[in-house]
């Protein structure tokens, strides 16, 4: 399938915002459990659309059923409805919901961050959250309503960021993605992340956004946006505070015994000198 390519856009800007680590909590549920409640920010949506044009992200929503090592609750593989097997992870903050809210032993809609390992360049996740329409309370002005439940699409992934690497050959895209600072101050990290698929002539060092889907353990590219150019030409100023300074070099003094050079602009001829030269004194017998 030939993915759908859209020209650049006329987009500016450009925002260090999270690899749609669009924090994490915004994607775990609000479950009701025996009367109490898990709070947590959510959205209507398991994905929220970009909080802004060139706002980085690696995210995604895959059905499946996470399997815990024997060893740790926080590791082990996702069983997808593909019947593939993908290492996981759950994060920190997931342990709670999982093992107070959440039957594992059935599939569920999982809100993943994908990772490429570098060691062997393979698929694996990172459980952030988990999207339960039938139990989600998504306001507390809703609580009486109806539940209006949008339409999930299993194996949908949202990539946004610059692709480093391309080949038509092995239909290979390697974007990277910038992670925010969890500090002030700090460094933002990235991250690089492998494609499988094909995009137009002179991909590389632009911004993408890029529709991805799961099939079997690759994230294939189904349609893709150029955003222009991932980073502009850094334009140098001159500093107004440093203005270069200029003086007269001081006129060398002439001596009286030398002889004075005649100005060849106010004679119209070239002129030439020859210095005296001192005769020898002679030496007496």
């Amino acid at each position: 399938m030939t993915p759908q390519i859209n020209q650049p856009s006329q987009q500016s800007g450009f925002k260090e915002t999270d690899q749609a680590t669009s924090k994490v909590s915004q994607h775990n549920v609000h479950l009701q459990h025996q009367g109490s409640t898990e709070e947590t920010t959510h959205h209507s949506v398991p994905i929220p659309p970009p909080s802004h044009p060139r706002q980085f992200r690696a995210i995604g929503i895959v059905k499946g059923i996470f399997l815990p090592s024997q060893d740790k609750l926080t590791q082990g593989a996702l069983l997808t409805s593909q019947e593939t097997t993908i290492d996981t992870v759950l994060l920190g903050k997931m342990i709670s919901l999982v093992k107070k809210h959440l039957d594992i032993t059935q599939p569920h809609f999982w809100v993943v961050y994908p990772r490429t390992r570098q060691e062997d360049e393979q698929l694996h996740f990172q459980i952030a959250g988990v999207w339960e329409p039938e139990t989600l309370q998504i306001s507390s002005e809703k609580k009486n309503t109806e539940l209006i439940t949008p339409t999930v699409e299993d194996g949908y992934f949202s990539i946004r960021g610059e692709v480093i690497f391309y080949s038509v050959e092995k239909e290979t895209v390697i974007v990277k993605i910038r992670q925010s600072a969890k500090k002030q101050g700090e460094r933002p990290k990235f991250f690089k992340l492998k494609l499988k698929g094909v995009l137009p002539e002179r991909p590389l060092h632009n911004f993408w956004d890029l529709r991805i889907s799961l099939q079997g353990t690759m994230l294939t590219i189904q349609e893709g946006t150029n955003l222009g150019p991932a980073s502009k030409r850094k334009v140098f100023k001159k500093d107004p505070n440093k203005s270069k300074s200029w003086s007269k070099k001081p006129r060398r003094k002439i001596s009286a015994d030398e002889p004075s050079v005649p100005n060849k602009a106010n004679t119209g001829a070239s002129t030439s000198f020859q210095r005296p030269i001192k005769k020898r004194s002679e030496k007496i017998n």
